[in-house]
Order: structure tokens, then C-alpha cells, then sequence
């Protein structure tokens, strides 16, 4: 095979395959949304949370720095955040569709994102689930077991935090032209149908 013939092979692919991510604020739904997508199309999910998470129980020098700055609210090192995306991205058969929970959070992170997927050629699309901060508190207030001060603390990092990294990243999305915003304060269902029709699945 020429390889004029295999470049449009490979265009032929990433026409068909799809990137995602999920974005928004703590307890705005995006790990419920990303499930409902992938049940709905069969890609598969690569959510930062869960490999932080894994990370955090290892009896490590990182493990315990990882869930030190989990129990806190942080948000990881953007080189941190940046080499789980790279190492996942890197590891997506070319003609694979695949959904990202959560791995774009800080601006260094998102123009990462920008950057890497022109390069494969990749087209993607960021969907930012809107949620007010008072609904923020509510959600997790009700997940939370011991709603503590200390828990009212962490949440208020976490806002703090999406404030300060993550808004400006979302900017640099919408720039690019690959953002969609989500009302996240309706019913899960909506919200669900709202994104197959915002990714033109319906």
C-alpha cells in the first residue's frame, strides 16, 4: 500500500472515531454521564478520578502524597494529570472511539489536549456540565456520609479550585471550537439526551 493510500486509510478512521470529555464542577454528574454515554455507544471510559484514586492506595512515597491532596480537594500536578493522559491517549487503537472523565482540569492540561489530538488527527469534543455552586454543595452534601465541617472545607476547595484552573481551560475549549455546554442541573436522563443530541447520535 502507496502511502497516499494508507494517509487515507487513517483519515478514514479517526473520521469515524470519537474522543470525549467530561467536564464541570464537583458533583455536577459527570462520571453518571460518562457511564450513560458508554453504555450507549460501547466505548470505553479512561477517568483520571479512578486512577488517582488507585494511585492513592499504594504504600508509597506517591500514594500517600496522591491521597493526602484527594482528602484535601486538590486538584493533581498538571504534569501529573498530563503523563496519566498521555499514557492512556498513546495506548487508544486508532479506530477506537474512548470517553475521558475528568483529565483536562488546568489550562496547561487542556492545551495538552488541543495540541496532541491535532496531531493524531483526532477530532474530539469537550462537554462542560453546568451546575451552580449552591447546587455543588447539595449534591454532595447528600453523598457524603459525615456532612462535617470539614467536609463543607473540602468543597469549597474544590470550587476554589475549578475556579482558579479549570474555567480558564474550558475557555481555551471553547476557543478551539470543541466545547458544548451541558445544562447539569436537570434530570440525568435530560441530561443524557442532551448530549447524544449535542453529539449528533440521535
Amino acid at each position: 500500500m502507496h502511502d497516499r493510500d494508507i494517509s487515507r486509510t487513517l483519515d478514514l478512521y479517526m473520521a469515524d472515531t470519537r474522543t470525549i470529555f467530561f467536564l464541570g464542577k464537583p458533583g455536577c454528574g459527570k462520571g453518571t454521564q460518562a457511564k450513560m454515554l458508554s453504555e450507549r455507544t460501547g466505548w470505553d471510559i479512561i477517568a483520571s478520578g479512578d486512577q488517582f484514586r488507585e494511585i492513592a492506595t499504594e504504600d508509597s512515597p506517591v500514594g500517600r502524597k496522591v491521597r493526602a491532596e484527594i482528602d484535601a480537594g486538590l486538584l493533581a500536578p498538571h504534569w501529573f494529570a498530563m503523563y496519566l493522559y498521555q499514557k492512556a491517549l498513546f495506548s487508544i487503537a486508532e479506530d477506537a472511539s474512548v470517553i475521558f472523565d475528568g483529565f483536562n482540569r488546568k489550562p496547561e492540561e487542556a492545551q495538552l489536549v488541543i495540541d496532541s489530538l491535532a496531531w493524531l488527527g483526532r477530532p474530539f469534543t469537550v462537554i462542560n456540565l453546568v451546575i451552580s455552586d449552591e447546587l455543588v454543595h447539595e449534591r454532595i452534601q447528600v453523598r457524603s456520609k459525615d456532612q462535617h465541617r470539614a467536609d463543607d472545607n473540602s468543597v469549597n476547595t474544590r470550587i476554589e479550585e475549578y475556579n482558579m484552573y479549570t474555567k480558564p481551560a474550558l475557555e481555551l475549549f471553547r476557543a478551539a471550537g470543541e466545547l458544548v455546554d451541558i445544562d447539569g442541573a436537570q434530570g440525568k436522563e435530560k441530561i443524557a439526551k442532551d448530549i447524544v443530541t449535542a453529539l449528533n447520535l440521535s
